[in-house]
């Protein structure tokens, strides 16, 4: 079925306009912007909101109506949204055409979606090939996501979501018959093992290709963190250049279009707050298949404040990714850890970078609980290869560690990246003090990222706030229990006054 109106030679000339370069960011959506009383907008019956078809030559988009009732736009001119420029391959003066889109058939799936249906693979397909192609506006987007959270996916459903998300990017394939990844569920500040893990399994001649992304809900990616000493937007061939010289990377999955449509959800849920098991699941296994990856070690976090609740969610989910990971192919092991309290000490893209040094130097002041941590994760990977037996994986990641051997892998990966930069330290801080003393008895994880994020992570990667006050730990009145960190005082002064109005952030008893 044809998605766009045929033009004619009858019709190519009628509905044409002048394009405007108005420098309006509208981020991923496609924004088209006519006059109320434009000719074009009258005849056609366009009102804001409409979906429109916006062509040049050959190429077409899908954009969004804005109506404008002012003079930023003139008679015969379109003003197009910087994403919608960029994608369409216009300038200002470039002659577009505008039409009707056809209806979107796919999105009467979602819409039995919305009523309880299950959708089979073509369905899914179908969907997300619609995704891929632009074709859903972020309302649209909104009503799948929705549609899909509170555990409304069945396994048979994320597994034909993650089919299909394989099937709409980019798929890598690699000189080795081994590649390998790890990945955390997320939901717990601090938790920046990535860099560690592939900097060790690397080092022990295994093959990690690591693709990571940038926070959605959370004060930091680990693409946000690496970013903050190397560079980690590349393209493929970048990545396989590195990949081939040191056998490791951490590079941003959305230059490298592996599943695509997930960074599209992903900007939806980001604006919605909300996180969809199934799509989650979709999410992971399959940018890791499309990654060339064949093992791959997960990583979930429990706890009361963590994304993932209780014991018997996180073993659920250890169901749900191991089925559907052997369902498209790949060797999955799940390993279920501690969530009740931060890893490491940083939260924040620069803060946690500094503890990922830490680490790999071996620095006395390094975090225990990150270094134990990244060395299960880098152990458990180097016994699903079945190199080292069980019980010895451990052993090999600690020997590496120690060695330094990591550290110099992970400082190659950074070079051949393009260049190692020490993390930046933010100009301004604040002591969060304990008010009285006592033990310390429970973290609000959730809560203690929102203040990094209201000191301005990951948008001001030196942001966030260094955290010292571990369960069990004794404290007395005016010890510090964390430090915001703010690149200007204004926002340092809106996380100070957020974290002083909430209680029990840090439970002292």
């Amino acid at each position: 079925m044809a998605r766009y109106p045929r033009m004619t030679k009858e019709n190519q000339n009628l509905n044409q306009l002048r394009v405007k370069n108005i420098g309006i960011d509208t981020y991923r959506e496609n924004i088209l912007f006519m006059r109320y009383d434009c000719e074009v907008c009258l005849s056609e019956g366009f009102t804001a909101l409409t979906r429109i078809v916006v062509t040049n030559g050959k190429k077409s988009i899908i954009a969004t109506l804005n109506v404008v009732t002012s003079e930023i736009i003139s008679h015969g001119e379109a003003g197009l949204s910087i994403e919608a420029m960029k994608r369409l391959g216009v300038k200002t003066g470039d002659s577009i055409r505008v039409s009707h889109l056809n209806p979107i058939e796919s999105f009467k799936k979602v819409r039995a979606k919305m009523y309880g249906n299950e959708l089979n693979e073509a369905s899914l397909a179908e969907i997300v090939n619609d995704i891929a192609g632009g074709r859903y506006s972020n309302i649209e987007l909104a009503a799948f996501i929705t549609s899909c959270v509170n555990k409304n996916l069945s396994l048979n459903e994320i597994t034909g979501l993650t089919k299909a998300m394989i099937n709409t990017g980019e798929k890598l394939n690699w000189s080795s018959s081994l590649v390998f990844d790890k990945h955390c569920v997320g939901g717990l500040p601090g938790n920046r093992t990535t860099p560690i893990v592939v900097s060790i399994v690397a080092a022990c001649g295994l093959m990690i290709p690591k693709t990571s992304s940038r926070a959605i809900t959370s004060p930091a990616g680990t693409a946000d963190t690496m970013e903050t000493m190397a560079p980690v937007a590349l393209t493929i061939d970048q990545m396989r250049k590195v990949v081939e010289a040191e056998g490791g990377c951490v590079v941003w999955g959305g230059t490298v279009q592996l599943s695509p449509v997930d960074d599209i959800l992903i900007s939806v849920e980001k604006a919605l707050n909300v996180d969809s098991e199934g799509q989650m699941i979709a999410s992971v296994l399959s940018k890791k298949a499309a990654a060339g990856s064949t093992h791959v070690i997960i990583d979930i976090p429990v706890g009361e404040t963590a994304k993932v609740r209780s014991r018997q969610s996180a073993e659920y989910l250890q169901h749900q990714m191991e089925s559907v990971g052997k369902a498209i192919g790949l060797i999955v092991k799940t390993i279920i850890t501690d969530g009740s309290q931060p890893v490491g000490k940083g939260i924040g893209p620069a803060l946690e970078a500094h503890d990922i040094l830490d680490v790999l130097k071996n620095n006395t002041v390094a975090s225990h609980t990150l270094r134990e941590r990244s060395l299960e994760l880098a152990g458990a990977l180097l016994e699903l290869s079945g190199q080292w037996s069980e019980g010895k994986g451990l052993a090999q990641a600690v020997e590496v560690l120690e060695s330094g051997k990591a550290y110099q892998k992970f400082m190659r990966i950074c070079e051949a990246q393009g260049g190692f930069r020490l993390p930046p330290r933010a100009k301004f801080q604040y002591d969060v003090l304990a008010d009285h003393k006592g033990m310390i008895a429970s973290i609000d994880n959730r809560t203690l990222a929102r203040v990094a994020k209201l000191a301005g992570a990951p948008k001001s990667p030196a942001s966030g706030l260094e955290f010292y006050a571990p369960l069990g730990k004794h404290v007395d009145k005016g010890d510090v229990l964390y430090t915001i960190h703010a690149e200007s005082e204004g926002e340092l002064l809106y996380a100070r006054n957020y974290a002083e109005s909430v209680n029990h952030i840090i439970s002292i008893i």
